[in-house]
């Protein structure tokens, strides 16, 4: 599948985050935890220079924790803050310690200058659909962000002071123009970043079987009673299984396919890692 998809509202994100990155001293970088290879911006690098970073590896919970944790050591090792989050269920005291842990130097260099301690600012950026929003929520205690499971939903642009001593400044989902290949673009696809309206549902779902068939083969029996082997067949034995027929008995394809990504992206087959170190 050749996928693409870069809308003009990207680019003035990019713009936003370009002009605004030198108020900033840290940057909070949300990757999602089933892929966060595919999930890392590689425009995020020129743009953020050389400020801190802390990595979020959020939706942990929806992630074989195995794979999690080489992704951490693999993090750790290059010299990066790791954190694994679940924004919807984790208490946001463990992000807002990891906050100002990586933004300690600040109090240390106001001080150093004789200065009156302020405010870390931190700037959070992400792809659509790593669940920007959802951490700002929960961290504001309060649904002030919209939040869905609809790439691009957040728009615009805010700060928000949070307890503690934090300035946090949220930006939408940007993704770049050209993925470099067609598995990180189905990566992306699996996991909703990519608006499903532009995806041809069919052949994205059989790609998923095949992954998911790759590296958790029992998956698909636990959840469907259907085993791996031929997709289209597959296809065709979870669809009956669930009913999701038309009138004569043929398969409802546009029914099944959106079925079998609302549950892979909502952990119902299980706890899926998409990649690995």
């Amino acid at each position: 599948m050749n996928i693409q998809w870069y809308p003009g509202h990207m680019k003035k994100t990019r713009d936003l985050i370009q002009e605004h990155i030198k108020l900033v001293d840290i940057v909070v970088e949300l990757l999602d935890a089933r892929a966060p290879q595919a999930t890392t911006n590689p425009q995020f690098d020129d743009l953020l220079g050389s400020k801190k970073r802390l990595i979020v590896l959020n939706k942990a919970d929806l992630a074989d924790p195995n794979v999690t944790k080489q992704w951490i050591d693999y993090y750790e090792a290059r010299g990066n803050v790791v954190l694994t989050f679940n924004a919807k269920t984790d208490p946001p005291k463990r992000l807002l310690e990891a906050i100002r842990r990586v933004g300690s130097f600040v109090a240390q260099r106001q001080q150093a200058k004789g200065q009156k301690p302020r405010s870390i600012r931190a700037m959070v950026i992400g792809i659509p659909n790593v669940g920007k929003s959802s951490l700002i929520n929960r961290l504001i205690g309060r649904s002030s962000a919209k939040t869905g499971d609809k790439p691009g939903v957040t728009r615009g642009k805010q700060w928000l002071r949070l307890s503690g001593n934090v300035d946090l400044f949220d930006t939408p989902g940007i993704l770049w123009p050209k993925f470099e290949n067609d598995d990180q673009a189905l990566r992306l696809a699996f996991i909703g970043s990519i608006n499903d309206d532009i995806l041809d549902r069919y052949k994205l779902s059989k790609h998923l079987l095949a992954a998911i068939c790759q590296s958790y083969p029992q998956a698909t029996t636990d959840r469907y009673d259907v085993a791996c082997g031929d997709l289209d067949k597959m296809l065709e034995a979870i669809g009956r299984k669930r009913g999701l027929l038309l009138k004569g008995g043929l398969i409802d394809d546009d029914r099944l396919t959106r079925m079998l990504l609302d549950e892979f992206r909502g952990g119902l087959l299980g706890r899926i890692s998409l990649e690995r170190p």
